[in-house]
């Protein structure tokens, strides 16, 4: 009998993260209010993603308008700019992270939850932004 794939908890904790940016943006809460507001903790790489982009989210959003060209981050689809903070931050901070995994799960994420066209745009900005955040 073949055995059904297993889900990946990542990717999980990261659209976990992105319900949470979500949600606080809609409620026009704080990433972090959304978390504490959740009747279970989310689970700690959600968690560490949420509070990830939200300590840095002025240095990320600073780093994605740069690279956004001809898009304003207040033009942007906001499940497109908050995947785009989720890869930001990635990229940024959590090294042991391959670049490859950040851009693939950024990109899966976006068409799952956005336009036909937020893939490609997703993908194109956070390439660009992988010699400006990497080490």
């Amino acid at each position: 009998m073949a055995s059904l794939p297993r889900p990946d908890e990542r990717s999980d904790a990261r659209e976990r993260a992105l319900y949470l940016l979500y949600e606080a943006e809609s409620k026009g809460i704080t990433p972090v209010e959304a978390l504490e507001l959740q009747v279970l903790a989310p689970d700690e790489l959600t968690q560490t993603i949420v509070r990830g982009v939200a300590e840095h989210r002025d240095r990320l959003d600073a780093a994605i308008d740069e690279r956004a060209t001809g898009w304003t981050l207040a033009r942007m689809p906001v499940i497109d700019l908050n995947v785009l903070r989720i890869g930001a931050f990635e990229l940024a901070e959590r090294p042991d992270v391959p670049t490859a995994v950040v851009l693939d799960e950024a990109v899966n994420l976006v068409k799952q939850f956005s336009t036909d066209d937020s893939g490609r745009f997703v993908n194109g900005v956070l390439a660009a932004l992988v010699a400006d955040l990497r080490s």
